[in-house]
């Protein structure tokens, strides 16, 4: 049989694109070698979710005085083993909804490794333990895979089981008495949440002079210090060098060499795109700098051949691979849907949410742009008020363009943040001004009446 689609991994840009590609009639194959979902759904996004939401509750059980809740505080206990089995559950759930759905679609899937072998009479062909499979176009998802430096003890580390990456993390049958986590960013900064609130005593190790990566700096700033009163520990510009079992070796940017108690190490500090292994040269797929090399619609330099999701390198976030799916499917059946790189929000789901689109404080100076910007309380929104008793750190942030009061960029942090980017995304995506948000009616009350606050509070 010659498939109209052959897509080889099945995280959510490849289970998406086969069952949008199912949905507009194309006969595909979904090659995936380990489990449907991929990372996001096994080993990342949603099971940290699981987690983090146990942590929440958790802490709100713990300071409920404050919210005239009385309780026992000496009978409140964590269950991680109980977390990390509801954690599984809900995976499970999920995964079988994920198989369910291709399945009702017709798509066939071969729950195998595959890897290209070439193109034979303008077909493209894969091969799989199971036999060669055809197809007139091919999509490749393989995803990502963390990075793993090369620091002295980490090989050992990761054998003998007290070095972790998210896959292990997860899973853990229990709460390190102290965790190092080696990288400040977004699955660095979430893990430091669920552990904190679970009682490990956290370090983060971050090579730069701030943690969240791209984030606002404002922003970013503001979260350490929440998580510095919680009792995470931050060594800023320093990098581990050294890994043995109960400690880290940090070296500072100074020189000076500090050691880190570790019960267990985390390391966090980045993903890279499957590419090796996969066949592209047999194809010969464009790739730079260890990535696939894509267009808005995720051609690669092949015709017939899309890439999506991390193996792209471009945004390597799940919703950024269902975008892609969708550009690249609707390519394929002459539908012209690009995808919007610029409008495309982060969420870092700690205790308070962060959540942001568009430009930061930082990013638009760099370009030279001509901005004006605005930072309030989120206690400016009487729900928040009400339902946050010690959150006054948290803001709402806007960005925008001088003389136009076009909206350049929103950052948010506080509870229901992550709910609330959507609607942020499609107003910085469809260049809305200050003016127009400035009559927009939002529910009261609601916490994203702090838009129309900070709106109406910025000069531009």
């Amino acid at each position: 049989m010659v498939y109209d689609l052959i897509v080889i991994g099945g995280g959510p840009a490849g289970y998406l694109a086969a069952e949008r590609a199912a949905g507009k009639g194309f006969s595909v194959l979904l090659a995936e070698k380990k489990s449907m979902g991929g990372v996001c759904l096994n080993e990342g996004c949603i099971p940290s979710k699981a987690l983090l939401y146990s942590a929440k509750v958790f802490d709100g059980v713990r300071h409920g005085k404050a919210y005239g809740i009385n309780v026992d505080e000496g009978a409140i206990k964590l269950d991680h083993r109980a977390v990390v089995a509801r954690k599984d559950k809900v995976v499970k759930k999920l995964v079988g909804a994920i198989k369910s759905t291709v399945k009702k679609l017709g798509v066939e899937v071969v729950s195998e490794e595959a890897v290209i072998k070439g193109r034979k009479d303008g077909l493209f062909e894969i091969s799989a333990p199971s036999g060669t499979y055809s197809g007139k176009r091919l999509l490749i998802a393989t995803g990502s895979v963390p990075v793993l430096p090369r620091i002295n003890g980490l090989d050992e580390g990761l054998k003998e089981g007290y070095v972790y990456t998210n896959r292990e993390i997860l899973s853990l049958e229990h709460v390190p008495e102290t965790l190092a986590i080696v990288g400040g960013g977004i699955i660095g900064l979430e893990m430091a949440s669920y552990f904190n609130s679970a009682g490990s005593r956290v370090t983060i190790i971050e090579m730069l002079d701030h943690i969240a990566g791209n984030t606002d700096r404002e922003i970013s700033g503001a979260l350490m210090e929440i998580y510095k009163k919680k009792g995470v520990n931050f060594r800023l510009e320093s990098r581990a060098a050294g890994i043995k079992k109960g400690s880290v070796i940090c070296m500072q940017g100074d020189g000076a060499e500090i050691v880190t108690e570790a019960s267990g190490v985390l390391m966090s500090i980045g993903r890279r795109p499957v590419i090796s292994g996969i066949g592209l040269e047999n194809v010969s797929v464009y790739t730079d700098r260890g990535r696939i090399v894509t267009d808005e619609f995720g051609r690669t330099n092949i015709s017939g051949i899309y890439a999506a999701g991390d193996v792209n390198g471009t945004s390597m976030l799940a919703h950024t691979a269902y975008m892609e799916a969708e550009a690249c499917v609707d390519h394929m059946a002459g539908i012209r849907n690009p995808v919007r790189y610029d409008s495309i929000p982060s969420v870092i789901y700690t205790n308070p949410e962060v959540a942001s689109v568009g430009e930061t404080s930082e990013s638009a100076a760099a370009k030279g742009l001509d901005y004006a910007q605005i930072s309030i309380p989120m206690s400016y929104s009487g729900r928040f008020a009400a339902e946050n008793e010690a959150a006054g750190d948290c803001i709402c942030k806007l960005i925008a363009e001088k003389g136009t009061g076009r909206l350049l960029g929103i950052h948010l942090m506080g509870s229901y943040s992550s709910e609330m980017i959507y609607g942020l995304s499609f107003m910085a995506g469809a260049g809305l001004r200050i003016s127009d948000i400035r009559k927009m009616v939002f529910p009261h009350p609601t916490v994203s009446e702090i838009i129309r606050e900070a709106a109406f509070m910025i000069r531009v």
